[in-house]
């Protein structure tokens, strides 16, 4: 495979600059979101919201596109040269935001800097096949990879290139203070660090020495407002030019206001619930808070009960207004490797509380579901009714909603029973997603990094492993539609609802692209012509 950057991207991104006028590059774009960075430090989490806000100061060496399409960025080129050997060709003649020349020795730097740095929510998934780096000359690396590697340019999307000169010699317990300064935040993307004030907003500047389109905006201003509430009130007052996550309750109402135009897209994110299954669960008991004497959750037709107990085109007609649709699998119907084959999941709670009563429990028992409350749309109010849906069959639910900043380190550390949040498959193929969430957990093959509930089907194993190494693109899809079916089936994660998106924003300023891994970047904003 070998990619190049065509003509009609360029000529598009020239029309595009060329068309916005002298005062619209004078403007400040200031823009609503719902949350922001954990840090600086682009490697150190995978967290979505993390990754979208830093793709303004930091560029990956592959770029995906708005339907998720591998683009060159960084890499101007890429192709397999040995069944284990990557060689990318580096754009020439980028710069850093201090002014030093970009080479193989930044990419070599950053990708062996990343299992050093990683935090909670590990990036050490987009660079898991990585064995060594090899600098050939200052614009080729060659990758050599543990086996072959058919999806290292899609897991490269996420590969953010930092300056091997300001961020050397940085430690875990170091880096995130030395980029939250903004001392090691020198990056080669479109926009420059000004400042950060965590859980309030993120300043920066256009940089003009970017080696791509001049960007129409000086100033991007991007501030936190994790409610709601706030977020549409501050938009309507004109204290922000666009919101990102615009309540479903009130998109008709935003569409309705002269003064504002609404944007939806349908998303690759997707809600999905975790089942803990290990032999001791933290937070399932007794009615009466007693123990009881194995894990519920261990036995195939708890899961089956809970899954039927979940209605889930009332989950996205109701507690998501529309703005969702129901899924039956862990990907989206978009994504290589969605198996086509697998019913719609219809509820059944007479059959639910069968099962539970056959499995030994007609009378329920009492766990604990968290979720997050504040990251993607409906995250609240799907968990809150999952709950009242399993109530019907007998469970006594405690509704557990968790800030993201909260949810992800506990989460990471395993003390959940059953919870819910959203995972996107943010490079379009179903590996990515199914290596991570259920392959068995193996640290010595970096696989199954957010598998920590105790789930383990060999066959599941060796399919995803097997996917991983195939470079026959329709054999290796085939695969990964297996491991969806046997997923479907084993229910170590149940497949909630996919996420809908809308923004809002100011008619006579802003228009937006939107994408459909919902990153709101700078770079798809445009002004209004006057």
């Amino acid at each position: 495979m070998n990619f190049a950057p065509t003509f009609r991207t360029f000529a598009l991104a020239a029309v595009l600059s060329a068309g916005v006028s002298g005062a619209a590059l004078a403007q400040t774009l200031t823009i609503g979101v719902r949350a922001g960075p954990e840090s600086i430090d682009p490697h150190y989490t995978a967290t979505g919201t993390h990754a979208e806000t830093l793709k303004h100061v930091f560029d990956t060496l592959t770029w995906s596109g708005d339907k998720l399409q591998i683009e060159p960025r960084l890499a101007t080129s890429w192709k397999a040269i040995e069944p284990n050997v990557w060689e990318f060709k580096l754009r020439p003649g980028v710069k850093f935001h201090d002014g030093s020349d970009f080479t193989a020795e930044d990419v070599k730097f950053s990708i062996e800097r990343i299992p050093v740095v990683a935090g909670p929510n590990p990036t050490t998934i987009y660079v898991r096949r990585v064995k060594e780096v090899k600098i050939i000359d200052p614009l080729t690396v060659h990758i050599v990879t543990d086996g072959p590697a058919p999806n290292l340019p899609n897991d490269f999307i996420r590969l953010f290139i930092v300056s091997h000169k300001a961020a050397a010699g940085l430690t875990k317990d170091s880096a995130n203070e030395a980029f939250n300064s903004g001392k090691a935040a020198i990056g080669t993307g479109p926009y420059k660090f000004v400042s950060w004030t965590p859980k309030d907003q993120l300043v920066l500047e256009r940089f003009d020495g970017y080696w791509g389109p001049k960007e129409p905006w000086a100033r991007v201003v991007r501030k936190e407002l994790p409610n709601d509430a706030a977020r549409v009130a501050q938009l309507k007052a004109g204290q922000v030019d666009l919101i990102v996550r615009a309540p479903a309750s009130d998109v008709p109402t935003l569409k309705r206001d002269p003064k504002l135009s609404v944007a939806t897209i349908e998303t690759v994110y997707v809600f999905n619930m975790e089942l803990d299954m290990r032999d001791k669960s933290p937070q399932i008991s007794a009615k009466d808070g007693s123990a009881l004497p194995k894990n519920p959750l261990q036995d195939p037709k708890v899961r089956e009960a809970i899954d039927l107990a979940i209605d889930r085109p009332a989950l996205a007609q109701i507690a998501m207004e529309e703005l969702g649709a129901p899924a039956n699998q862990l990907v989206t119907d978009s994504i290589a490797g969605f198996n086509k084959s697998l019913p719609a999941l219809k509820p059944d709670v007479n059959k639910a509380k069968a099962l539970l009563t056959e499995a030994g429990y007609p009378n329920g028992f009492k766990i604990t579901f968290s979720f997050t409350n504040d990251r993607l749309p409906g995250d609240r109010q799907v968990g809150t009714s999952i709950a009242q849906m399993l109530a019907r069959i007998g469970l006594d639910v405690n509704a557990n909603a968790q800030p993201a900043a909260v949810y992800f380190p506990t989460r990471a550390r395993a003390e959940y029973s059953m919870s819910m949040s959203g995972w996107g498959t943010l490079t379009g193929e179903a590996n990515y997603t199914l290596s991570s969430l259920v392959h068995s957990y193996d640290p010595d093959k970096k696989l199954g990094a957010f598998n920590l509930q105790g789930y383990k089907n060999p066959t599941v194993d060796k399919l995803i492993e097997d996917a991983s190494i195939e470079m026959d693109e329709p054999k290796r899809n085939q695969f990964l539609a297996d491991v969806n079916a046997i997923v479907a089936k084993d229910r170590p994660r149940l497949p909630i609802v996919a996420i809908g998106s809308a923004w809002a924003m100011q008619k006579d300023k802003v228009t937006i692209a939107p994408r459909v891994d919902e990153d709101t970047l700078a770079m798809d904003i445009k002004p209004v012509k006057k």
